[in-house]
């Protein structure tokens, strides 16, 4: 991490922040937004992310600010790297814990070689369905907003790339991940069709992003340290 006070913002930044629970994305823009402001006694600078995490997920963050703002499609291209856990053998409408389970499944047939199949066959290049609570637009209005209102939408599926999809524990109904992926991937929806996979059901009950290219979360500010530094 860099010397606060070296650092120029207008010129153009990357900060590397660890997004608390619960936050959005935005969140942390406007509050960095609202911090760098105040320090350099300015009206207007710009700050953006390089791909959105939902709330209920942790982890890395990045965040440009100023000239730096034009190299985010740059950044949000870079491979991703996640580890969480999916719950099996029970669904939600949005494939995480945002919404209330609303079916429940059976897990005792599912064996090592079921759990095997089902991991390998969703590696590599696959189309995947984005969850029908995503911001994914349909007709100019995000989907999460269809949803909510109980309007059918007809969801398209994405290519994306599934690099490495490891379980790294398992101990039903939980299962214990690691993923490198490309960008635009779902999790959530990775979620829901590794319960398919296994003849049950499935939903994503956490997430941190650890990784993007070359940047890790082992290396990312704090939010309320970074935010103590600012006001400093």
């Amino acid at each position: 991490m860099n010397n606060i006070d070296d650092i120029d913002f207008q010129a153009g930044h990357v900060l590397l922040i660890d997004k608390p629970l619960h936050w959005t994305s935005f969140d942390v823009v406007n509050k960095v937004r609202y911090k760098i402001k105040h320090r350099l006694g300015i009206k207007k600078i710009k700050v953006g992310h390089a791909g959105t995490l939902d709330p209920l997920a942790t982890g890395l963050l990045i965040i440009c600010t100023g000239a730096y703002t034009k190299r985010i499609d740059e950044f949000q291209d870079q491979i991703k790297e996640y580890t969480g856990t999916f719950t099996i053998g029970s669904t939600t409408p949005s494939y995480d814990l945002e919404t209330e389970i609303d079916a429940t499944y059976p897990t005792e047939h599912i064996t090592a070689e079921l759990l095997e199949a089902a991991r390998t066959s969703m590696i590599g290049d696959i189309q995947q369905y984005p969850p029908i609570f995503s911001a994914i637009k349909v007709d100019g209005k995000p989907m999460y907003k269809s949803a909510r209102a109980g309007q059918e939408v007809e969801i398209k599926p994405r290519a994306v790339t599934i690099h490495e999809f490891e379980l790294t524990k398992v101990e039903l109904p939980l299962i214990h991940f690691k993923i490198v992926c490309s960008k635009g991937t779902y999790i959530r929806s990775m979620a829901h069709d590794i319960g398919v996979a296994l003849q049950s059901g499935g939903h994503l009950s956490s997430l941190r992003r650890t990784k993007s290219g070359d940047y890790s979360a082992e290396n990312a500010w704090n939010l309320d340290d970074l935010v103590a530094v600012l006001e400093q």
